[in-house]
C-alpha cells in the first residue's frame, strides 16, 4: 500500500491498516527486548532442568554450603539425594540452588501465607449515627452496636447530627458522648475527643483489645460452639478445621497448578 496525499493538507497519510501493523510490530519488538533483558512472565522460581546456566553455588538439603559446581554436578546430586535443584537467588553470579523437595516446600508455603492471611488485621471504622434528644430504647439499641464494634476490635465514629435550633445547644451532643463513653470505657477508650463539624459533632472510640486478639476468640468461642452442638472437645474441632483447610489448599494445587 502506497501512502496517499492528503488534499486537504498536502501531506502524506499512510493507511490505517498499514499503521495497525507498524504498532503492533512495534509492540512486540518491545517485549522481545524486556525478556532478553531478564524479563520473566512467571514468578516461580526454575528448577531442575529449567535452569539454564553452566555453573552454580550449591546449597545442601540441610542448609550446608556445597560451593560452586557446574550444573550437571548439580542436577547429578539432586537425583542422587532423590530432591529438586531449585534456583533460590536468580540474581547472583553465579546463581544460588539449592537442593530441596518442592512439592513439600510450595505446599509449606503455601500453608504459611494461608495462616499469614488468617491473622491479618484490617483497621476498620465503624460508624453510628445519634441526634442530641434520642430516644432511650433507641440509645441503648445504638450502644449495643458500639459494643459490640469495639467487641469485635474495630474503631467507633459517633457523630452526633445537629437540626434547626439544636445547633445552639452544642452541649447537648458533648454530654451525650461523654455518656456513651463512659457506659462503654470497659471496652474502648476516647480516641479523639469531641469536636463541632459543622452542623454535626465528632466522636472516635477505639477499642482496648487489639482486632487480633478478637479475631483469635471469635475463632475459640466459634469452635466452643460447634463442640458443644457435636459433643466434641474443642481440640478435636480444631484439628478438623485444619485437616479441612489443608485438604481444601491441596484441591486448589492440584486443580490449578500454574497458580
Amino acid at each position: 500500500m502506497e501512502p496517499r496525499l492528503c488534499p486537504v493538507r498536502g501531506v502524506f497519510h499512510a493507511p490505517a491498516r498499514l499503521v495497525s501493523l507498524k504498532q503492533t510490530y512495534a509492540s512486540v519488538r518491545q517485549a522481545v527486548a524486556w525478556c532478553y533483558r531478564g524479563g520473566s512472565i512467571s514468578a516461580e522460581p526454575r528448577i531442575n532442568d529449567r535452569i539454564r546456566v553452566p555453573e552454580v553455588r550449591l546449597v545442601g538439603p540441610s542448609g550446608e554450603q556445597v560451593g560452586i559446581v557446574p550444573l550437571a554436578k548439580a542436577l547429578e546430586l539432586a537425583q542422587e539425594y532423590d530432591l529438586d535443584l531449585v534456583e533460590v537467588a536468580a540474581n547472583a553470579r553465579p546463581p544460588v540452588c539449592k537442593l530441596m523437595d518442592y512439592g513439600k516446600f510450595k505446599y509449606e508455603s503455601a500453608m504459611k501465607a494461608r495462616e499469614a492471611r488468617k491473622n491479618q488485621a484490617h483497621t476498620v471504622i465503624k460508624e453510628m449515627k445519634l441526634r442530641p434528644k434520642i430516644d432511650p430504647h433507641d440509645y441503648d439499641t445504638k450502644k449495643g452496636h458500639v459494643v459490640r464494634f469495639l467487641k469485635q476490635g474495630d474503631k467507633v465514629k459517633i457523630t452526633i447530627m445537629f437540626r434547626g435550633r439544636e445547633q445552639s445547644r452544642p452541649e447537648l451532643g458533648f454530654r451525650l458522648l461523654q455518656r456513651l463513653a463512659s457506659d462503654v470505657e470497659e471496652l474502648g477508650f476516647i480516641e479523639s475527643n469531641p469536636k463541632q463539624d459543622g452542623r454535626n459533632m465528632i466522636m472516635v472510640l477505639g477499642p482496648h483489645k487489639k482486632k487480633t486478639e478478637a479475631m483469635a476468640e471469635a475463632r475459640e468461642a466459634q469452635a466452643a460452639r460447634k463442640a458443644e452442638r457435636q459433643g466434641l472437645s474443642p481440640d478435636e474441632v480444631a484439628e478438623d478445621a485444619q485437616a479441612e483447610d489443608a485438604s481444601a489448599e491441596a484441591s486448589a494445587e492440584a486443580e490449578n497448578p500454574e497458580a
